[in-house]
């Protein structure tokens, strides 16, 4: 078990500070083999806290204004979730030259208004990335509304359910500088040109070159086909829960860092591109939802890699129209739910709100503490606020060690209660008020 690349986790789950902090708390109480790493760890969590936050807003007055006003009438529908139906999450992205990103921010922003939306939209001249949760009247209204401006009419939608209401805490909806965060940003990669992205390919074709493969391993006692990589485009901690089977788990805390084909004679051994023929072997990319992978093809197709292919729509439409066909575990999502079995993404198939994080066929995942397997797919936040690490626990760990990660996080000052089932932890001042409430 990898336990290292959670530390880089620290900041995802908790309600996220507001849009103008960067959260710089490092973990105090850390064992001592993650000490010798404790630099390494924080410049990773920093990373991978930027998957939730944002850099300084790029708004016009206009833009402020109505957004002020959004946030005004945000209150008015309170912690209400049931009057508009059931709630869900939309995830879409598109790579489209934007003429004036400013201005259709605005237009968003207007159009949301009186909207219950929760999430993140972000808009540049690149295009438009957005994931964000709402009542299923509100979320779709906002998908149709979209789709009537021909620069967005073709957008892929991706919907799951939000079983607990939003899995945002609120929204921003801004101008950002990447739609990705990549060392170096991503305005100057030609994402524009789909010719120097990877092909897609449609999760049946998908499936079926990964069973094409897998037949041919099987034929021939082997375990590798030199001819193909399938290349887990995500982090470590979220292969630790969910993967297409024969997938490496990459060796990578944040995706900001990737570096696949780009490695140095001192990182070969954790490249799986590495001494690949580029003009023969075919590499077959895939992510949550598509957007990494597009991203990452253009650079490897500006460093000679000729074979590229990406799985439309990534993981979550795979598994919508797919099922788990090759697909071994859940799927980590970047909001407050964090971990999808399978038969979320099938309409019908998710009935209660315990279902969310269960799988009984694992036989890969550990607990970080005791490294025994573990049958729930989902991570926790270690109940020490000055640590809040991400981590796989089994039950017999939570209860021994009252939600914290270590023995030293056990006796620390800012101690959480142990939360039941999947509820996430809210502020401190939560906790600390009603405990001097009742001292």
């Amino acid at each position: 078990m990898m336990r290292g690349h959670y530390q880089a986790l620290h900041s995802l789950i908790l309600l996220p500070p507001p849009i103008f902090s960067i959260p710089t708390t490092i973990h105090t109480n850390l064992k001592p083999f993650l000490k010798q790493q404790l630099t390494a760890h924080f410049r990773v969590a920093c990373c991978s806290a930027s998957l939730l936050q944002s850099q300084p807003p790029r708004e016009t007055s206009a833009s402020v204004n109505k957004n002020n006003n959004r946030r005004r009438r945000a209150k008015s529908h309170g912690n209400n979730d049931d009057d508009n139906g059931d709630f869900l999450v939309v995830n879409f992205y598109k790579f489209v030259f934007v003429k004036d990103p400013e201005v259709e921010v605005a237009k968003h922003l207007a159009f949301l208004e009186d909207l219950n939306i929760h999430g993140r939209i972000y808009l540049n001249e690149q295009g438009i990335n957005a994931q964000y949760s709402g009542p299923s009247k509100d979320a779709l209204s906002y998908v149709e509304w979209l789709k009537k401006d021909e620069q967005f009419s073709d957008i892929l939608v991706q919907i799951s359910p939000a079983l607990n209401g939003h899995a945002f805490p609120k929204l921003k909806l801004r101008y950002k500088p990447s739609l990705v965060q990549l060392e170096g940003g991503i305005s100057h990669l030609p994402l524009l040109d789909p010719s120097m992205r990877a092909t897609p390919l449609e999760p049946s074709e998908w499936r079926k070159r990964l069973e094409a493969v897998k037949d041919g391993d099987e034929a021939s006692n082997s375990n590798l086909n030199s001819n193909l990589i399938l290349l887990d485009v995500r982090n470590g901690y979220e292969w630790d829960i969910g993967h297409f089977d024969g997938a490496k788990r990459p060796d990578v805390d944040c995706f900001r860092s990737t570096s696949f084909g780009q490695s140095q004679s001192e990182a070969l051994a954790s490249d799986p591109l590495a001494k690949v023929d580029k003009e023969k072997t075919d590499i077959l990319m895939y992510c949550t939802g598509g957007i990494r992978c597009d991203v990452y093809s253009t650079i490897l197709r500006q460093r000679g890699f000729q074979n590229l292919y990406t799985l439309k729509g990534g993981v979550s439409h795979y598994l919508k129209n797919e099922g788990s066909v090759e697909w071994v575990g859940n799927l980590f999502v970047f909001d407050s739910r964090l971990s999808l079995p399978p038969a979320a993404y099938r309409p019908g198939a998710m009935t209660q709100a315990s279902k969310i994080g269960q799988v009984f066929e694992n036989l890969f995942a550990t607990c970080y503490i005791c490294d025994s397997q573990i049958s729930e797919l989902r991570h926790r936040n270690c109940a020490n606020l000055d640590c809040n690490l991400l981590f796989l626990c089994c039950s017999g760990c939570v209860k021994t060690l009252q939600g914290c990660c270590c023995l030293n996080c056990t006796t620390a000052p800012r101690l959480r209660p142990v939360l039941p089932g999947h509820e996430r932890y809210q502020k401190w001042h939560v906790y600390r008020d009603s405990e001097l409430q009742t001292s």
